[in-house]
Parts: structure tokens; C-alpha cells; sequence
């Protein structure tokens, strides 16, 4: 069962771009490359389709084109054997005089038909592709260098967290030694409040006495 993935690595992308270029140089469809990517990294057909057009497509523009080229030759040269062929088996016995004295130019001309389509690249065409492989291997520095810095900023973040966290831990701490330190003033203003308060009942309460004129004292009223 193909499961969702949605990294794709630099590896991917190689893959991806050497299957649907083989497609197309040697004539398929680039719905079949997708099919063949997708059962190798365990993806569906769509997300390769998606990824080739959205990513990867960019950085092959050249070498799409040779491929294109290399496909045309290879179907020119396919043709030109199948007529040989039927022309052959029209008249065999011209066939087997040719095999057994080819002319010189003759020979020549079968050898450069059957030569490999790669071999008939132009230098222009070299040099545009290996330009497009420059080009991608720039992007993928510029990319790991990007990820690096990304890397290097989010240890920075964890770094600062991980202070402020500290930080808070530290106030959290002050914050409940002031708390306590409250609590405790409160408590000791109300026993001083109870305390006056008991002095002043008792001053009131006590007997007042004065002296007369006989120098006896007596209790005053109140």
C-alpha cells in the first residue's frame, strides 16, 4: 500500500528526472515513468506527476530537449531499418550479393544509420545539458546552504528559549518568596491590630479612683 510522503530528497528528484528522460528518449510516455517512479519510492503516480511539473521539470529544459532529438533519430533510424528490411526480403538475392561485396560507401552509410541516437548529441547540445547539471548542482548548494542557516537560527531560538525559560523559573520563584513575605506582614499587622484592640478594653474596663477631702479614695463611676 503507498503511503503519503511529502520530503522529497535531492536523490528523489535525480530519479524522477532519470526515468522520465529514458521515457522520453526512448519514446514512452511520461505517465509510465510516473507509474515506475512512484512503485520505487513507494508514491502514487499523481504526487511524481505533481512533483516533475511543479520542481523538476525546470531544471531539465535542456536535457528534455536532447532527449526529444535522441527520440527522433531513434524512430528515423528504426524506420530506415525496416525498409531496408522489406526491401531486402523483396529481392534476397540482391541482399546476398551486397553482403558479400559491399561497396565501400554503402557500408559506411548502414554503419552511420545504426550508430547509437547518442552518439548524434552536437556539441551545443553537450554543453547546454552539462550547463542545466551545473545549474541544478548551484540550486542544491544554494538550497543546503539555506538549510544550514535554517539549522544555525533554530538552535539559536532553542538556545534563547531555554534562557527565558530560566528566567521565568527565576521570577515564578521571587514571585512566591514575595507572596509569602505578604502573607506573613499581613498576619503580623493583625495581631498588632488585636493587640491594641485588647489594650484599649482593658483600659476601659479598670476602676478610676480619686481622693477626697478626707483623703480617703473613693471609686469614681463611669
Amino acid at each position: 500500500m503507498k503511503v503519503r510522503q511529502d520530503a522529497w530528497s535531492h536523490e528523489d528528484d535525480l530519479l524522477l528526472a532519470e526515468t522520465v528522460l529514458r521515457y522520453v528518449r526512448e519514446g514512452g510516455t511520461q505517465l509510465a515513468a510516473f507509474d515506475e517512479v512512484g512503485d520505487k519510492l513507494n508514491r502514487t503516480s499523481a504526487a511524481c506527476g505533481f512533483r516533475w511539473n511543479a520542481e523538476v521539470r525546470n531544471n531539465y529544459e535542456q536535457a528534455i530537449t536532447i532527449a526529444k532529438k535522441q527520440r527522433k533519430e531513434r524512430k528515423r533510424a528504426l524506420e530506415r531499418m525496416n525498409k531496408e528490411n522489406e526491401i531486402a526480403n523483396e529481392t534476397p538475392m540482391i541482399k546476398e550479393t551486397f553482403v558479400e561485396t559491399p561497396a565501400p560507401q554503402y557500408v559506411e552509410e548502414v554503419s552511420a544509420e545504426l550508430i547509437p541516437s547518442s552518439n548524434s548529441i552536437s556539441l551545443e547540445d553537450c554543453i547546454s545539458f552539462l550547463s542545466s547539471l551545473r545549474h541544478h548542482d548551484l540550486l542544491s548548494n544554494q538550497l543546503e546552504m539555506e538549510n544550514n542557516r535554517l539549522r544555525r537560527e533554530n538552535e539559536s531560538l532553542k538556545q534563547q528559549t531555554k534562557e527565558l525559560e530560566k528566567k521565568l523559573e527565576k521570577l515564578s520563584d521571587q514571585q512566591t518568596i514575595i507572596q509569602e513575605d505578604y502573607q506573613a506582614l499581613v498576619q503580623i499587622m493583625d495581631r498588632a491590630r488585636r493587640l491594641v484592640m485588647f489594650e484599649d478594653s482593658d483600659e476601659r474596663n479598670s476602676p478610676a479612683f480619686r481622693m477626697d477631702k478626707n483623703g480617703n479614695l473613693e471609686q469614681l463611676a463611669k
